[in-house]
């Protein structure tokens, strides 16, 4: 007996209907691993990263994580990047996260316990260099938003003024880091104007 049956029923539904509307998805995808993207988003489910972008499986490498942040040390996020940029050879890495992010207001509200608590301690870093701006804003909803915007910002920030990149530029490889955010108010992406390209724009 199957744990979880109804996930198998939709899985083979999709299937199905990947075949009915091309008999050679499936084959085709086999020999498509060429993308051009890097997206690093939020773990948040409601931020599927494919489908907001509607983009083709194979055209999007991802990763995600609690809050979308790049601390050095994470060897995991350092090697998805690695990969990206040194292997398949990314021309974008896309830092998105997302505004009314959990993760982001437990960091804003001091709240989490355990690992996620150590984990947030990244963003909260975050508040904590931007307290002044942070507390200028009256309503806790526009602070926390504010927040996310930040977040994105800082981890751009230190992604263009990483090894990887910093080598990839150095090499002269076309390589541009964004940081959008996105709505789910609205379904729709907002680019924060902090695109690197060239180390001098770190």
């Amino acid at each position: 007996m199957k744990v979880l049956p109804h996930l198998f029923e939709s899985n083979r539904e999709w299937a199905t209907e990947m075949l009915r509307k091309d008999p050679e998805y499936f084959s085709k995808l086999c020999d498509i691993h060429d993308p051009d993207y890097l997206w690093i988003g939020c773990s948040d489910s409601r931020v599927p990263a494919n489908t907001i972008v509607g983009i083709a499986p194979g055209e999007l490498f991802v990763h995600r994580n609690v809050g979308n942040v790049l601390p050095m040390s994470d060897i995991n996020a350092m090697s998805v990047i690695d990969y990206a940029v040194n292997v398949l050879g990314v021309k974008h890495i896309v830092v998105c996260g997302h505004y009314r992010c959990g993760g982001v207001r437990a960091a804003l509200e001091g709240s989490g316990n355990g690992v996620v608590a150590l984990w947030l301690q990244h963003i909260r870093l975050i508040a904590e260099a931007n307290i002044e701006e942070l507390n200028a804003i009256a309503s806790f909803e526009q602070r926390w938003n504010r927040l996310c915007e930040l977040n994105v910002v800082a981890q751009v920030r230190t992604l263009s003024a990483g090894d990887i990149v910093r080598s990839a530029w150095a090499r002269g490889s076309a390589l541009s880091v964004h940081g959008w955010i996105y709505d789910l108010r609205d379904g729709l992406l907002r680019d924060l104007d902090v695109t690197a390209d060239r180390a001098e724009e770190r």
